[in-house]
C-alpha cells in the first residue's frame, strides 16, 4: 500500500471518528453500525431497519469489485471497492421505506440490484 492510499484511509477514519464523536457528545451513545455488502447483483442484507431520529453509522463493503449504494432520501452516495470499505453517519427524521441502488454497472444483473431501508 502505498502513502497516498495509507494517508487517505487514515483520513477517512478520522473523519468517521469525528462524526462519531459528535453523535455520541449530541446522545450520549455511540451510533449503532449497519454492515452493508455488496456483491455483483446483490446487496447483504438487502432491507435494513432504523429507528426514526437515531443515529445509525453505515459501513459499507465489497466483496468482488466496485459498487456504490445511493439513497437519496438519506442523501446517502458511497463507493465502495474491493478492500476500500465507505462509511456515513446518518439520523433518518421520516419513517417509511426508501429505495437504495447501487450506481456502479456490474453486469447483466445490475438493474436488480436494490435494496431497501425502512424507518420505523
Amino acid at each position: 500500500m502505498n502513502t497516498f492510499n495509507k494517508f487517505l484511509i487514515a483520513s477517512l477514519l478520522t473523519l468517521l471518528l469525528a462524526a462519531a464523536t459528535v453523535v455520541v457528545a449530541q446522545t450520549g451513545t455511540p451510533p449503532r453500525v449497519v454492515e452493508i455488502s455488496a456483491k455483483k447483483f446483490e446487496f447483504t442484507p438487502n432491507v435494513v431497519t432504523l429507528k426514526k431520529d437515531e443515529p445509525v453509522t453505515i459501513h459499507f463493503t465489497s466483496t468482488d469489485r466496485a459498487h456504490g449504494l445511493l439513497v437519496k432520501a438519506f442523501k446517502i452516495d458511497l463507493d465502495a471497492d474491493l478492500g476500500k470499505p465507505a462509511d456515513v453517519t446518518i439520523t433518518p427524521h421520516e419513517a417509511g421505506s426508501f429505495a437504495a441502488i447501487c450506481d456502479h454497472y456490474c453486469g447483466s444483473g445490475h438493474g436488480n440490484m436494490k435494496m431497501t431501508f425502512v424507518v420505523e
